[in-house]
């Protein structure tokens, strides 16, 4: 026992070098392409390109940060202002300094609008849990909206029965372990091995983690693959850090608040608004996402028959195409001049 003891104390100091070194390799080659922005004394990353008028503003899924906007976002540019932020504790912004309320994220949210050069009112664009936070946003702040585009939005999570609370809980259990993990080289060698091992090695060599966790990081895998090859070891860098485990955990309780505070948007009166469905979601789930849509006079609901969940990886296009829709549509409302 003594023996195992020294063993199992060794190969953690060595996991923590081994993330350390990981670490402050990753930081120098990978730095932040946009600037730490200061809101309310937490630094948020956002990155902008692009010029004109309405500023479009990309908000990711509950865990992703704004590399995941990588295949819309330079389009989009070619037409207006885009710009994306990382929520606290996600991508290369800080951690969250507070609890994920409804409330604190909206109040960041405003922050990183008012400090990008959004004069006017701006279009929002949100994936899933993303599209949650600009639906409040926008009924809170109308005349701050020049637009909206809602892509998959998870309406089945506004049902917060026993049974979603108790896959929200084990989702936090597996976050914490995955945090864990992460400061002791563990997550950094098994994304190695997803990511550059040869055809049997992911499964495994990450079996360690479980069936279940194997499964869900092969699948994140999956879907990070659909972005251009030199961001997959960027993704893969940020999912090294212990502290994105920490921010997908708060996300994970704040799922429940922000699908209730969702629901509760009972008019968006006339501001431009597109629901982008997955072609892959069941008939009472696109049903759903038809009422979402007439919220507004203005609202007109899409499915994307070529894509599942993350549709601006699936049909970039197709998004690219339903945002220039909106922002032509706010252009000529008068809400940009």
């Amino acid at each position: 026992m003594v023996l195992l003891g020294w063993i199992l104390a060794f190969a953690a100091a060595a996991g923590l070098l081994y993330q350390a070194v990981g670490a402050r390799l990753s930081a120098r080659r990978y730095p932040p392409p946009g600037a730490l922005v200061d809101v309310d004394g937490q630094r948020l990353h956002r990155v902008c390109t692009g010029t004109g008028k309405p500023l479009v503003l990309f908000e990711a899924g509950i865990a992703a940060s704004s590399l995941s906007w990588t295949l819309v976002m330079p389009e989009v540019a070619a037409f207006t202002r885009a710009c994306a932020y990382d929520r606290a504790g996600l991508g290369w912004s800080d951690p969250s300094q507070s609890a994920r309320t409804v409330d604190r994220m909206v109040a960041e949210l405003r922050g990183v609008l008012a400090g990008a050069d959004s004069r006017k009112a701006a279009v929002l664009v949100g994936h899933s849990f993303g599209a949650f936070l600009i639906l409040v946003y926008a009924a809170r702040y109308p005349d701050e909206v020049a637009g909206l585009v809602l892509l998959d939005p998870p309406t089945e999570w506004q049902d917060f029965g026993a049974n979603r609370a108790r896959l929200v809980r084990r989702g936090i259990q597996a976050s914490r372990l995955g945090g864990l993990l992460a400061r002791i080289g563990v997550v950094r060698a098994c994304l190695a091995l997803l990511t550059g091992g040869a055809p049997g090695v992911p499964r495994h060599g990450v079996r360690v983690l479980g069936p279940t966790a194997v499964r869900t990081l092969e699948h994140l895998v999956g879907e990070v693959r659909k972005l251009p090859p030199d961001v997959h070891p960027v993704v893969q860098a940020l999912w090294c850090q212990p502290k994105c485990f920490r921010g997908m955990a708060e996300h994970l309780a704040a799922l429940g608040e922000m699908g209730a505070a969702a629901g509760r948007v009972t008019s968006l009166a006339d501001i431009p608004l597109a629901i982008v469905s997955g072609g892959d979601q069941p008939a009472e789930i696109l049903a759903k996402h038809g009422e979402l849509a007439r919220l507004s006079s203005k609202g007109r609901h899409v499915v994307a028959a070529k894509s599942a969940h993350w549709i601006h990886l699936d049909e970039p296009a197709l998004v690219v195409s339903v945002v220039r829709e909106i922002v032509e549509r706010a252009r000529g409302s008068g809400a940009v001049r």
